[in-house]
Order: C-alpha cells, then sequence, then structure tokens
C-alpha cells in the first residue's frame, strides 16, 4: 500500500509543481518535456525488461543444473548457522539459501547482469514458502533490504568512470581508485544498517554468534582488499576486479556442469527448463518496471530534484553546517529511483565540478555504496506478484539514508 502511495505521488507532486514553473516562468515546454519524458520511461522500461530476458533465461537456467546437482543445497548448509537467525521462516536447506548467497556474491564482485536474475529466483523460492501470496513475508523482505543495501566490494564501473573523465579533463596524476577504502566503508555501514533495521521490525536478536562471526569475516576481507589492492593503479585495480568476477562466474558455471555429469543428469534438459522459468519471470516484470520508472520520469522532469536540493543547501546553511557535499545530494536522491539516472548525475557532477573536487568524490562514494531501491523493489516484488509491501520500502529506504549519512560522512573524513 505504501508503493501504490509513493507511486501517486510521483505523478501529482511532479505535476502540481510543474504547473507552478509554468504559471511562474511562463515555459510551456516542461509540460511536453514531462509528457516526452513519460513515454520515454515506458520504451525504457520495456527495454530494460527485454535486455534481462536473455541473462535470466541463461542464469535460471544454470541455478536448475545446479540445483538439481546438489550443488545449491551444499552452499545452504555453509551459511544455515546465519541464515537460520536472519530468515527465520526459511527451512533448513531450502533452495532459497544457496540462491541467496549467490545473489549476495555477485553483488559484492559488482556483476549486476548475474546478481538480478540469481535475486529473482531467490525471490521465487522464497515466495513459494509464502503463506500469504500478495503480501511480502519476512524472509522476503529481510532479502530485499539485504539485496537493497548490500556491500560492495569494489566499485569498478565507477572507478573506470572516473578515469575516463579525469582523462577528458586532463588531471595529472589522477588515482581513480582513491574512493576505494571510503565506498567500502560506506557500504559495510548500509549493509549493517540494513539487518539492524530489519531485525528490528521482526524482532531478531542478531547479537548471535553466526552474525558476529559473518560481520568479523566480511570486515577482514575488506581490510584484505584493500591491503592487496590499494597500492596497483586504478585501471589495474579494475582489470583485476573485473577478472576475478568473471572467473567466480566461468568456475561456477563449469561445477555445477561438473556436478551434474557425475551424477549422470541429462544436463542439458535441466538447462532447459530452468531457462523455460526465466522467460516467463521477465515477461511479468514488465508492468511493474513500467510502472516504476513511468513515475519517477515524471517526479524527475518537473523540476522537484532541483527544489529538494535547493532547499536541503539553505538549510545546511542556517544551521551553520558546511555545504561543500550538496551539488552531490542529485546522485543520493536519484539512486534510490533510478541506477542509470544516478551514474549521468554523478558523471554530470564530475563534468561541472572536477572529477577531483571534493562534490566529484563524494557523488562517486555516494554512486559506489547506496542502491535502486525503488528499482530492485519493483522488479523483485514485481516478478512474484506481491502487492502488498508492507515495511519493506521503509526498511530499504531507511538504510539508504544511513549509507547516505556514512558516505558524506566518511568523504568529509578522506578528502575535506
Amino acid at each position: 500500500m505504501v508503493l501504490n502511495y509513493v507511486w501517486i505521488g510521483f505523478f501529482v507532486i511532479g505535476f502540481v509543481v510543474a504547473l507552478i514553473n509554468v504559471f511562474i516562468t511562463g515555459d510551456f515546454t516542461l509540460l511536453s518535456n514531462m509528457q516526452k519524458a513519460l513515454f520515454e520511461a515506458a520504451k525504457n522500461g520495456f527495454e530494460i525488461s527485454l535486455g534481462l530476458t536473455g541473462v535470466m533465461t541463461l542464469w535460471l537456467g544454470i541455478m536448475k543444473i545446479g540445483e538439481k546437482a546438489g550443488a545449491i543445497n551444499y552452499l545452504a548448509k555453509l551459511v544455515a548457522p546465519l541464515f537460520r537467525v536472519l530468515f527465520k521462516d526459511v527451512p533448513a536447506g531450502d533452495a532459497a539459501h544457496g540462491n541467496i548467497v549467490m545473489n549476495l556474491s555477485a553483488n559484492m564482485l559488482g556483476l549486476d547482469n548475474a546478481a538480478t536474475p540469481l535475486g529473482l529466483k531467490a525471490m521465487n523460492d522464497l515466495q513459494a514458502l509464502n503463506p500469504e501470496k500478495e503480501s511480502a513475508s519476512n524472509a522476503q523482505i529481510m532479502f530485499l533490504v539485504l539485496n537493497t543495501a548490500g556491500i560492495t566490494l569494489i566499485p569498478t564501473s565507477v572507478i573506470v568512470m572516473r578515469q575516463t573523465i579525469a582523462l577528458e579533463q586532463k588531471v595529472a596524476n589522477f588515482n581513480a581508485a582513491d574512493i576505494f577504502l571510503p565506498t567500502l566503508i560506506a557500504t559495510f555501514i548500509a549493509f549493517i544498517s540494513g539487518i539492524l533495521i530489519v531485525s528490528a521490525f521482526q524482532r531478531i536478536n542478531i547479537f548471535k554468534l553466526p552474525v558476529l562471526l559473518f560481520v568479523g569475516f566480511f570486515a577482514g576481507l575488506i581490510a584484505i582488499m584493500h591491503y592487496s589492492l590499494s597500492h596497483l593503479p586504478a585501471e589495474k585495480v579494475s582489470a583485476t576486479m573485473g577478472a576475478i568476477g568473471s572467473g567466480v562466474i566461468l568456475t561456477i558455471i563449469c561445477l555445477f556442469l561438473i556436478a551434474g555429469a557425475i551424477k549422470r543428469q541429462n544436463v542439458y534438459e535441466n538447462f532447459i527448463e530452468g531457462a523455460k522459468e526465466g522467460f516467463q519471470v521477465a515477461t511479468r516484470i514488465i508492468p511493474y518496471l513500467v510502472a516504476m520508472l513511468a513515475g519517477i520520469s515524471v517526479f524527475r522532469a518537473s523540476g522537484c530534484m532541483d527544489f529538494m536540493v535547493n532547499g536541503i543547501s539553505n538549510l545546511c546553511a542556517m544551521c551553520g553546517l558546511n555545504t561543500d557535499f550538496v551539488p552531490a545530494l542529485p546522485v543520493a536522491f536519484m539512486k534510490p529511483l533510478s541506477g542509470g539516472g544516478a551514474r549521468g548525475l554523478m558523471v554530470d557532477v564530475m563534468k561541472h565540478y572536477g572529477v577531483a573536487s571534493f562534490p566529484g568524490k563524494v557523488a562517486a562514494i555516494i554512486q559506489g555504496s547506496t542502491e535502486t531501491t525503488f528499482y530492485v523493489l519493483a522488479v523483485y516484488f514485481g516478478s512474484v506478484q506481491i502487492k502488498n509491501t508492507r515495511y519493506a520500502l521503509a526498511a530499504g529506504l531507511l538504510a539508504d539514508v544511513l549509507g547516505l549519512i556514512a558516505a558524506i560522512i566518511v568523504g568529509y573524513i578522506f578528502f575535506h
């Protein structure tokens, strides 16, 4: 129901603000631009869904091989102690555990194309356990928030974009990977915040050994990654991380195929069975994604985003706070709504203020440490036709806010 009001608000608030703008400025082209943005969003929503079809078909086919070969169950056993705490309603050994692990792992490596189909498969498994099919279960909400607040070990795409812009601007001795550690810290805070928020809603005691070991493990992993890669040139960091991600994906595929062959299964037929599910899921996503992108486009084209940024800047100035971070805020506002939109705004900040500027660095940290909450919610819940999202949106956005605050504070600590 909350998502319903948010969606209506995008259109109504955007339209009202546009009318006020037209009345003040006399510029009637704003309404034409909003209409153009609306239909462009519908087109983009369909094209995104169409683009996901092939990837989902491939990955759900691979996942079916792993499931029937028993590999997914093996992964689930490894994380069973942790998931018994966080996902109390999911039976031990359920296939959802393995799919959740693989989804979160793909997100950590920045493998978005692989993470989405794996997440959709996990959400479908959780829906099978859901007694109220139109209302999000506790397990589904926990998974969604962990997904939107997930840890990103290396913001590879952000580093590549910064390096490209630095070459255009001819910035000497520029290290595009200098946001590596700040982004790690900010995204880790967002992830822990997500766990704490949902656990509070669901009254889960997370101060147990499995959770503490998990947090300690990833804190140590972050430290090791930083030590291993921080001394490398930016392009070397990007290439190394890309190779690691590709190697992980190819290794998983080969292991699943070998496991199926050892068990004398018809691996090809298992793939086809899973691939059919992928095509069906992609088709179900289209109306949900088009609806969300349409509302976001109207809100953005109306100028509401500019009003929000200017208001926050004035408020910070009135409170005597430093406002150097304010130019990066559009990235923060857009990221929960649209990953592509936030990426465009980040590039705009870097080109306007300079890639080595403080706003440019803060924008990069925000882009690398927050997630497209509305997009994920629309796609994941839409794929299983969830209508009542309960507190999922509130929890996801709260984790985003805490991640944003962490990104700004870390930016000041490292770069101001």
